[in-house]
């Protein structure tokens, strides 16, 4: 048998391709949106794909069973619950289909969602008995569980789908040998769950005595725990699972139309027209120079994530980047299913070196500046745009949190008659909110260079650190509007 994980670290994806030598037929469960490297997978194995799993409706990426149906022909399976407007197999518990040496038995797992299944994988020639393996979807991660709550935009209540998990869990999931190893669909940075793992794989013996919702419980006890403290869930994960379950086209269409080169000229009539300017080099580059009016959501952290909370899906996008890096934003926004993208800038900002009236710079500040501003009478307001967790936590005295995701619906708290400095946890997220305030005309904005992390470090005077600004949620200082 032919296993083999992959795993997307952007959107903290797994996916998997089962083999058989002997039959050279194929599964792939979970696939990305872009699909090349299964199809080189395949091709080097002399494999011929013939099963394409969904272990549900995934909320937070588009999968990519269209792309390998329309590509390769093999067929699409999901779970007896599951509802599509394309065409596919139901699959029900204890279904089985073999090929070769290879045998998958099919689990229905509800609780993250009501059509989620899990494959428990035999290599038949090892032993026919005892599974090589479980694919557990988002049924169970490595330290922890999927979320029940995803569901409520579609009316679902999360505490049904917290008593179906418990079930699943404890009589289809468990009930398998301890040693069996289990090979969940997402990791670390995931919003499925709240406490998942770096590690991409485990044992049910290991989950059984270190996943805090596999602890001896009552199966109230349990949907209490699961339903609680969950993380905000992005905007954009309802409409993805909602294209998860329509016939939509597919990557190779759309970037065949979005990978067109655009001159400066082209690009200001499609900004005048509305498009949304997306700027996905590193906060450093985009500082130094930007298209007035730009979004920066920088290329090596979370594109797919922040593009799919903040950019209107609805809205034409345009991309400035690295030369060169055009093709891959393109297709990380499709793995979100941002496909509204009219075009590139033709050489990257490059092209506006001849039109400086165009372009803005942010102003970036020190830690040992702001320190020393902040002692002043006429000092800076604070925005803290992390997580109200984070905040919680720690933060600088006085400081206002808005997180990220809140920031465009939430302008008119923020005064326009001083400075405002920005800050995250290390400089991405605040790039991201002050290329927003200026696209929203603020202009008196500066991004703490390094953010939190190199505030704690550099700090000098613990006063800014105080513990009231541990203890009073929105800092003791409202800001003026």
């Amino acid at each position: 048998m032919i296993f083999k994980q992959y795993y997307l670290q952007s959107l903290s994806h797994a996916s998997y391709l089962v083999g058989d030598e002997e039959s050279h037929l194929a599964a792939i469960v979970d696939p990305q949106r872009d699909i090349d490297q299964y199809l080189s997978d395949l091709d080097s194995h002399h494999l011929t794909l013939q099963y394409i799993f969904l272990t549900h409706f995934h909320a937070d990426f588009l999968a990519g069973h269209l792309e390998l149906h329309h590509r390769t022909g093999a067929d699409i399976y999901l779970g007896s619950h599951a509802k599509a407007n394309y065409g596919f197999h139901l699959l029900r518990h204890g279904y089985e289909i073999e090929f070769g040496s290879t045998r998958l038995k099919i689990l229905e797992t509800p609780g993250h969602t009501p059509e989620s299944i899990s494959i428990v994988v035999y290599d038949v020639k090892k032993d026919a008995e005892r599974p090589a393996a479980i694919l557990t979807g988002d049924t169970l991660f490595v330290g922890d569980v999927g979320r029940p709550d995803l569901m409520a935009s579609f009316g679902v209540d999360s505490q049904t789908l917290a008593n179906q998990l418990y079930d699943s869990l404890h009589h289809h999931i468990l009930s398998h040998p301890p040693h069996t190893k289990i090979f969940p669909a997402h990791g670390a940075g995931s919003l499925c769950g709240k406490h998942l793992s770096d590690q991409l794989s485990s044992t049910l013996e290991s989950e059984q005595l270190t996943n805090y919702a596999l602890k001896p419980m009552s199966k109230q006890t349990f949907i209490d725990v699961v339903t609680t403290d969950q993380l905000e869930t992005p905007s954009y994960f309802s409409h993805v699972a909602l294209l998860n379950r329509r016939e939509h086209p597919t990557l190779e269409k759309i970037l065949s139309q979005a990978y067109q080169p655009l001159t400066v000229d082209q690009i200001l009539h499609e900004k005048s027209a509305g498009a949304q300017i997306l700027d996905v080099r590193s906060p450093k580059e985009f500082g130094m120079g930007h298209l007035c009016g730009s979004i920066n959501i920088g290329f090596t952290g979370k594109l797919e994530m922040w593009a799919g909370s903040l950019l209107d899906r609805e809205t034409p996008i345009i991309v400035i980047s690295e030369p060169g890096q055009e093709r891959e934003t393109i297709t990380r926004l499709g793995r979100v299913g941002l496909d509204q993208i009219k075009g590139f800038l033709n050489h990257g900002i490059h092209a506006l070196a001849s039109t400086p009236e165009l372009t803005r710079h942010t102003n970036r500040m020190t830690v040992t500046h702001l320190e020393e501003q902040l002692m002043r009478a006429d000092r800076p307001h604070l925005l803290d745009v992390r997580s109200t967790h984070e905040w919680d936590i720690r933060h600088i005295d006085d400081s206002r949190n808005i997180p990220l995701q809140h920031l465009s619906t939430r302008l008119e708290e923020i005064p326009r008659d001083h400075t405002i400095a920005v800050y995250c946890s290390s400089g991405y997220r605040s790039s991201i909110a002050t290329s927003i305030l200026e696209h929203h005309d603020f202009e008196n904005i500066v991004d703490l260079a390094g953010g939190f992390d190199a505030w704690e470090e550099g700090i000098v005077n613990p006063l800014l650190l105080s513990p009231s600004a541990l203890q009073e949620p929105g800092g003791r200082t409202p800001l003026k509007t």
